[in-house]
């Protein structure tokens, strides 16, 4: 496990793990960051990883929180690029911290790597010009498995850093922005969830 430094249950939420990887660096300024499955089971993690998926967004732009309802997702995500505020909010029933939230910032400069098990919704905020996103999941996604759950829902209490605006009631994105003046920047989708005592919940 040396190629790789991991903290579990980070926010006191059972499963959420930060792992840091070992960077190598050279003259050129070249890094590589080394592990493997065998590092990961040593650290106990045996997770199927079967899809890769990247995306690019810019400043102000927040993607959540979702997840799939009958085909869960174990989320290994991290910011090739950029910077970005990542979320995930335990939305197993049976949990001691059923409802709680817990927030990293990824930077393509400190290369943590957030780990989000089944049984969470998860959402990000671009804090910087432009970021790229990446994530490994254990399943495929399924379209019509989509769920989801309002990003500003005050019983979860999310605290998104520089973001300002008040509650209207809703998750729609008027009235938000950042503190630099960038507008909060949602899909209409997004804008539509709900909060927690009408969302979906795993059991």
């Amino acid at each position: 496990m040396g190629q790789i430094k991991v903290t579990k249950n980070v926010g006191g939420i059972e499963g959420l793990c930060v792992i840091e990887p070992a960077v190598h660096g050279d003259a050129r300024g070249y890094f590589m960051e080394t592990y493997n499955q065998k590092d990961m089971e040593e650290a106990g993690f045996h997770i199927n990883f079967v899809q890769d998926n990247q995306s690019k967004s810019t400043k102000g732009v927040l993607r959540g929180l979702h997840f799939q309802k009958h085909y869960p997702q174990c989320k290994l995500v991290r910011a090739v690029r950029g910077s970005v505020f990542d979320v995930a909010v335990d939305l197993r029933r049976c949990s001691e911290t059923y409802g709680k939230w817990y927030g990293i910032e990824l930077t393509e400069e400190n290369k943590k790597q957030f780990l989000i098990p089944e049984g969470f919704a998860h959402g990000f905020l671009v804090l910087s010009d432009e970021a790229e996103f990446c994530y490994k999941v254990n399943d495929f996604w399924h379209p019509n498995d989509e769920g989801g759950m309002a990003w500003n829902d005050p019983e979860i209490g999310i605290v998104w850093p520089q973001v300002t605006g008040a509650y209207s009631g809703s998750a729609s994105a008027a009235g938000y922005s950042l503190s630099d003046g960038t507008p909060l920047n949602l899909s209409d989708k997004d804008q539509q969830w709900l909060g927690l005592k009408e969302t979906f919940a795993f059991e």
